[in-house]
């Protein structure tokens, strides 16, 4: 493992092989997708943190997703990457499609999870409302409440250290990282799937209530080439709290699609 600065942005590169890039979402870091490795153990994984997120300082600049996407482009000409696979968890699901869309030659698949397309006018709100709190320094606040609401009951009864992982992955961020990160969320448009020409791969939860199952379905519609898959008894933290199945489901994507 080495940790790069590239970008402005802390980005972790494990192994070798065909490369795979991994985008976390609101409140994560490159540390979201650490289970994955063990799926990516023939693959060069690259893992950034987004500007504003973990270890990615903010250098008082407008955060958006187009800015992400451009970033994420950047790196990969700066890495000699000229295609991969992109994996993304919830607001980096977002990122991975304007990345697709924007540089088709540099996408040979996603892999999301938690998709979404962009949030809906209610999400918008909350996300405006989500930064005012982080700015006021509340992320326990925060941390708390979104560990009633992100993670799904068995999550929350029987994954005691999927919910210590969630909780601190949140707390331990900058709320003016997440604050920034936030409103480029509430922000958030979303790009055309018919621009997208590669396969996706769409994975949720059952207990999912930022990408519920039948969002993810009629989602699917939507791209050319798209399959969907549902975990039982699991909530928006796909990768944490069901990483074997993730791991499975990637492996399988993976074996399919080669740059």
């Amino acid at each position: 493992m080495s940790t790069q600065t590239i970008e402005r942005m802390a980005v972790e590169i494990d192994g070798a092989g065909d490369p795979v890039i991994l985008v976390h979402g609101l409140g994560g870091s490159s540390n979201t997708f650490c289970p994955q490795m063990l799926a990516l153990s023939q693959h060069r994984a690259i893992r950034p943190d987004l500007p504003g997120s973990g270890r990615s300082r903010l250098h008082g600049e407008k955060l958006s997703i187009e800015k992400f996407a451009d970033r994420i482009i950047a790196m990969a000409g700066i890495l000699n990457v000229r295609r991969a696979v992109l994996a993304g968890h919830s607001m980096g699901t977002i990122v991975c499609q304007h990345v697709a869309a924007q540089a088709p030659e540099l996408a040979v698949g996603l892999v999301l999870f938690g998709p979404i397309l962009e949030p809906s006018p209610a999400a918008r709100d909350v996300f405006r409302e989500r930064a005012k709190r982080a700015r006021a320094e509340d992320m326990q606040g925060i941390a708390d409440g979104l560990i009633g609401a992100a993670l799904s009951a068995e999550t929350r009864q029987k994954r005691l250290a999927a919910v210590a992982f969630v909780r601190e992955s949140l707390m331990r961020q900058d709320p003016e990282g997440y604050a920034s990160t936030c409103e480029a969320l509430a922000e958030a448009r979303a790009v055309d799937p018919e621009r997208i020409a590669c396969p996706v791969l769409l994975v949720t939860g059952e207990d999912d209530q930022t990408a519920p199952p039948s969002a993810v379905h009629m989602m699917r519609e939507r791209f050319r080439r798209a399959s969907a898959t549902v975990f039982p008894k699991c909530g928006h933290w796909t990768t944490i709290e069901r990483p074997e199945e993730c791991n499975q489901s990637l492996r399988e994507f993976l074996s399919r699609n080669r740059p």
